[in-house]
């Protein structure tokens, strides 16, 4: 997905991997169990996915941009033991019941239209086991928001329509929390 030169440096930024790991990390994943096998949905530069690699049982990363997916898998394949693949979240190369754990971070308005976010929330319900989770965090749309993302592609999600659409999905208590520059949801897998 498209991002300009800004938001690549700011995603690349000590800054935001500090921001993330300090606080939005452990707030989206807070009562979340991470101990079995998780697939990371868009972990495009992997400051996410470094952070996940210290507290998974098995960590898979499924990156679209085919260079970003090499980049992670030189990167974090060996020291880190993250199984990095190259596909599209809405058509899931996994079988049906693969993961207990399905996240996603800050990736879901670079999904082009919110058809293909449907997609991508049916698919994550499709992989997850009976009683796993499907968790994350996105950004609320502000005009600083905006600003970053010009020539970016950007499809914003409504955190207040999030839960219909997850539940249209087939999950289970969907639910989302609103933070200062965020909101996080989660749903489960009955």
């Amino acid at each position: 997905m498209a991002m300009n030169a800004l938001h690549r440096r700011i995603c690349r930024s000590d800054s935001w991997a500090d921001r993330m790991h300090g606080t939005t990390l452990p707030w989206a994943t807070r009562g979340v169990d991470l101990t079995g096998e998780v697939l990371e949905i868009g972990p495009g530069y992997g400051v996410t996915t470094r952070w996940l690699a210290a507290r998974t049982g098995a960590l898979t990363a499924l990156e679209v941009d085919p260079v970003l997916a090499e980049d992670l898998r030189a990167g974090l394949g060996g020291e880190f033991g993250v199984d990095v693949r190259h596909g599209d979240g809405a058509a899931l190369p996994f079988p049906d019941g693969s993961f207990d754990a399905v996240v996603c971070f800050t990736m879901l308005h670079h999904v082009p239209t919110p058809g293909e976010q449907d997609r991508l929330f049916a698919e994550a319900a499709r992989v997850l086991r009976p009683g796993g989770t499907f968790a994350g965090i996105d950004s609320r749309m502000t005009l600083r928001f905006r600003t970053i993302h010009i020539g970016d592609t950007l499809t914003a999600v409504d955190p207040a329509t999030l839960p219909r659409r997850l539940g249209a999905a087939g999950f289970a208590r969907p639910e989302t929390e609103l933070g200062a520059r965020s909101f996080r949801f989660r749903a489960g897998r009955g």
